[in-house]
């Protein structure tokens, strides 16, 4: 995948889509298909990867378009009918080191009081002028 797409927690199964060339039918058959291959889903039940279940339809597609891997075959060449584990390393990038504890909660504390702000600020352009008035998200 190019590294100008942004880093994102979750993509949508569309974005996934874009992502790997590839159509819904065929990424929800793989999820049958590959054991590894399990988005989370939201409360709505719509799928959201992660940029590792990205990386691993990429080597999914690779293996069956380009070297013409079966299903059975990328099974077996990804280890995955020996568990989970066996391919933990195979498609999953090392995640960078982790910042100090303190450092990172002040930035997750950061990120989220903006995302507060914005959510806020889309409330206010929405609602109409009547129900303005004590509006506002209340912060735990």
């Amino acid at each position: 995948m190019p590294d100008e797409i942004a880093r994102k927690l979750f993509y949508k199964l569309n974005e996934v889509c874009q992502l790997t060339d590839t159509q819904p039918y065929v990424l929800r058959f793989w999820e049958s298909e590959f054991a590894q291959l399990a988005p989370t889903k939201s409360r709505s039940g719509q799928r959201l990867y992660r940029r590792k279940d990205i990386d691993l339809v990429l080597t999914i597609k690779k293996l069956i378009s380009e070297d013409g891997f079966t299903i059975a075959a990328v099974r077996q060449k990804l280890g995955m009918e020996e568990g989970p584990e066996a391919i933990e390393g195979l498609y999953e990038p090392s995640p960078p080191p982790p910042p100090a504890p303190r450092e990172a909660i002040r930035a997750l504390n950061r990120e989220l009081e903006d995302l507060l702000r914005v959510m806020d600020e889309t409330d206010r352009r929405l609602a109409p002028a009547g129900a303005r008035k004590g509006g506002g998200r209340t912060r735990a």
